[in-house]
């Protein structure tokens, strides 16, 4: 009788241990569940982080092109100005150039030795912007230059000489002014330019990523500003794409 007792006593004691060492796997089971579900989560939140972090730089490019993009104008290409190997459209939003040189008269606005011309509207203060298509050419200069500019000599767009421009030459070597080299990582298809005039500020964008390209800042604006173009000699068929004032999207 106590024997019988005492087994199943034994017996009992045996469940009740089985049951709990069941309880504390299970119990450890969840555990390693749960800390497996934080270090997931904790993945995830460090890769969202990242991402986040990847993404706002462009977002910030993005939202100071719309600022700028809000000061937009409408620009439209002055014949008076042009040189005479340029051909200019119809809606004067187009320019090219051309080996056939136009029998024009005198005009003392009119650039004699530089294939450029001039907008029509000019600029006395506060800000304006204007977005141009430069896809297809291996040489276009672009920017605002100053009403007193030399149109009678073959020079080199600057700002000490009144021209505030980037460009691009040899179809792929970039340019701030004359001197300052700029390393793009992508080439632009069309290109913003924005001018606030009381902070003498000059700021180029490629429009397709948003990035800023380059900025004359601390310019001393005391007359009216133009907008400019170049598109390049023509290079026997190489460079014939236009520039292309383009509406604000």
């Amino acid at each position: 009788m106590i024997e019988e007792i005492r087994l199943k006593i034994e017996e009992q004691t045996e469940l009740q241990a089985e049951g709990f060492i069941r309880k504390m796997e299970q119990d450890i089971r969840e555990l390693k569940k749960r800390k497996m579900e934080v270090e997931l989560l904790s993945v995830l939140q460090l890769e969202e982080i990242a991402e986040m972090k990847e993404k706002l730089p462009k977002m910030v490019a993005r939202v100071e092109l719309r600022r700028v993009q809000s000061y937009a104008v409408d620009v439209t290409l002055n014949p008076d100005t042009a040189n005479v190997y340029l051909v200019l459209s119809d809606d004067g939003k187009q320019v090219h150039d051309t080996y056939v040189e136009k029998n024009l008269p005198y005009n003392s606005e009119r650039f004699y030795y530089t294939a450029a011309v001039l907008g029509k509207e000019s600029f006395s203060s506060g800000r304006f912007y204007f977005e141009v298509q430069v896809e297809g050419k291996s040489e276009w200069t672009l920017g605002v230059a100053r009403e007193s500019i030399n149109r009678r000599q073959d020079i080199t767009p600057s700002p000490a000489d009144g021209f505030w421009t980037v460009g691009l030459g040899n179809g792929n070597k970039y340019k701030a002014g004359p001197d300052v080299a700029l390393s793009l990582q992508s080439a632009p298809k069309k290109v913003g330019v924005f001018v606030d005039y009381e902070d003498g500020l000059v700021s180029f964008y490629d429009v397709d990523t948003a990035a800023h390209i380059y900025s004359f800042t601390g310019c001393s604006f005391t007359e009216k500003l133009y907008p400019y173009f170049s598109p390049g000699l023509e290079d026997d068929g190489l460079n014939s794409a236009p520039l292309i004032i383009t509406p604000i999207n």
